[in-house]
C-alpha cells in the first residue's frame, strides 16, 4: 500500500483465462491453440508456457514484486481485434467474462472488436467492472485510425475512464531472430502512436486520459528533432508511458523529459519481469490514481 492508501499497481499483465483458451482451442485458423501451441497469422508456432496463465501462480509473482494489484489486458499481438465482427465477439466475451473471474487482486483492461466498433459493446464491458480500454497501436497509427476509433474513445471520456495502447501485431518476417517483434514493429507501432495521437487524438478528446505501453517506443525523447523539423514538443498532462522492459537509462531520461508524475509502472507479465527502474523515486505509484481516475 502506498502512503495515500492507493494499492500499488503493475498496470501492464496478461492472463489468458481459462474461458478464452478454450475459445481459441476451438478455433481452425490463426488466431488458435493447439494445447499450449500458439498460432498466429505470419508467425511460427509459439510454444505458451502453461503456468504463465494460471491465476494462482501469477498471484505468487505479482506480490513478490511488490504489487497488489494487476491490471491485465488481451494481447494485441493475437490480433484478436481485427477479425470480423462475428469471430472476434466470441472471443472478446470469452475474455472479459473469463478475466473478470480472475483473483481481486486482478482489474481488467477492456478489449473492443475494430472491424465494426461498437461503443455499446464498450459501455457494457466498462458497467461489468473493466477500469478502461485496451487499444492496439497499430489502429491508432495515424488520424485516420484515431478517427475511427473514435465512437470507442467517446465512450471513455464521457466515462471519465482511460485508454491503454499496446502493440499490435507484427508478422515475423522469414530470416528475423525472434525478439525481432519486440525491437523493431512494435517500437514503431508505440511511436507513431504517440505522435498521431498528439497530432489528432487530442483535439478531439481533450478530456481523455491516455497511457502508451512500453514508454510509447521512446518518442517522448524526440522533443528536440520534433521541434526542428517543425513537429509537436508540447507536454500532454494527460498523457502518461509505462515501463515495460525498460530500464534505468531509459527511464529516467523519459522521465526527465515529461516528469515522473507521467510515468507509471508496467511489466508485460508473462512476457517479462517488473524491476524498478528508479529505485526510491516512487515511479510506480506516483500517477496510477491519476492516469485511473483523473
Amino acid at each position: 500500500m502506498t502512503p495515500d492508501g492507493s494499492p500499488r499497481t503493475d498496470i501492464h499483465q496478461h492472463i489468458w483465462p481459462a474461458a478464452l483458451i478454450d475459445a481459441l482451442r476451438a478455433r481452425r485458423r490463426p488466431p488458435y491453440l493447439d494445447g499450449w501451441t500458439l498460432y498466429l497469422p505470419g508467425e511460427p508456432p509459439y510454444a505458451v508456457e502453461p503456468a504463465d496463465h494460471d491465476p494462482a501462480r501469477r498471484l505468487e509473482r505479482l506480490t513478490l514484486a511488490g504489487f497488489e494489484r494487476a491490471l491485465v489486458s488481451l494481447s494485441s499481438p493475437l490480433g484478436i481485434e481485427y477479425l470480423p465482427t462475428a469471430e472476434a465477439a466470441p472471443l472478446l466475451a470469452a475474455y472479459h467474462d473469463g478475466a473478470r473471474e480472475l483473483p481481486e487482486q486482478f482489474r481488467v483492461w477492456a478489449a473492443a472488436a475494430l472491424d465494426d466498433p461498437d461503443p455499446a459493446a464498450l459501455t457494457a464491458a466498462l458497467d461489468a467492472g473493466c477500469v478502461g480500454l485496451q487499444l492496439p497501436a497499430t489502429a491508432l497509427a495515424d488520424p485516420a485510425g484515431i478517427d475511427r476509433c473514435g465512437p470507442l474513445l467517446d465512450v471513455l471520456e464521457q466515462r471519465n475512464r482511460p485508454l491503454f495502447v499496446h502493440p499490435g501485431p507484427a508478422p515475423v518476417a522469414d530470416g528475423v531472430p525472434g525478439w525481432w517483434p519486440a525491437l523493431v514493429p512494435y517500437v514503431q507501432q508505440m511511436h507513431a502512436a504517440w505522435f498521431a495521437f498528439g497530432v489528432a487524438g487530442r483535439a478531439r478528446h481533450p478530456g481523455l486520459r491516455v497511457c502508451f505501453a512500453m514508454l510509447a517506443g521512446l518518442a517522448p525523447l524526440h522533443g528536440e528533432r520534433a521541434a526542428a523539423r517543425g513537429g509537436p514538443v508540447t507536454i500532454d498532462p494527460a498523457a502518461f508511458v509505462e515501463t515495460s522492459s525498460y530500464g534505468e537509462r531509459a527511464v529516467g531520461a523519459v522521465a526527465q523529459v515529461l516528469g515522473a508524475a507521467l510515468v507509471v509502472a508496467g511489466s508485460d507479465e508473462p512476457y517479462a519481469r517488473y524491476s524498478d527502474p528508479l529505485p526510491g523515486t516512487g515511479l510506480e505509484t506516483s500517477a496510477v490514481a491519476r492516469l485511473l481516475y483523473g
